[in-house]
């Protein structure tokens, strides 16, 4: 029960978030999304930068047990399905948190995409046997693997002898890096603004 409470009131405090961010208007992804309005960009980099530095610096000063780390499985199909995230991402201007905040706070263009969502897994449910047998869930580059080495896990290394936890920390600090130096818009830099 302990455990239920406690992802409620992560999973709340993650909505609060998005919604304060903006995350939950379609409108400021789509403005990421076309480059005019970088601000909820420049958020996600600074978030994905910090917990890869406060994640990684743990791993290497002993606070955070690596056992707790739990490492996805890489296979084309983790690839197709990124392609088709973006494209429903670009065209409901939602992903799946987002889309489930925004039909929280009342939305119901956020309610239809959670609806549509909820259809879409259904029917990947529905055909998964037939997809299993195209190939596309077939592991690749190591199944389990990390960049480099962690210290004190089983998972295979893709860059044997390289520290993990250093790629870890160097990627995390090169977001945050980005985070600061990307403009609040790139329309003013030359990009050209999309057709009407």
């Amino acid at each position: 029960m302990q455990h239920i409470l406690l992802a409620l009131l992560i999973g709340g405090a993650f909505g609060f978030v998005l919604d304060r961010i903006g995350a939950t208007n379609p409108g400021y992804i789509i403005k990421m999304l076309n480059l005019s309005n970088l601000h909820l960009m420049k958020t996600i980099l600074a978030g994905i930068g910090i917990a890869s530095v406060l994640t990684f610096g743990g791993l290497m000063t002993g606070l955070v047990d690596p056992g707790h780390l739990s490492v996805k499985t890489a296979y084309i199909g983790v690839f197709i399905g990124g392609l088709l995230l973006g494209t429903g991402f670009a065209v409901a201007g939602y992903c799946p948190g987002t889309g489930l905040t925004a039909a929280a706070t009342g939305r119901w263009d956020g309610l239809v995409f959670v609806i549509g969502g909820l259809l879409g897994a259904a029917a990947y449910m529905g055909s998964y046997a037939w997809v299993k047998t195209t190939g596309v869930l077939d592991h690749i580059a190591g199944g389990k693997a990390t960049l480099g080495t962690i210290a004190g896990t089983k998972y295979p290394a893709l860059l044997e002898g390289v520290p993990g936890e250093a790629i870890g920390l160097v990627l995390g600090v090169a977001f945050i890096v980005i985070a600061v130096l990307l403009p609040a818009s790139l329309k003013s830099s030359g990009v050209a603004e999309p057709a009407e």
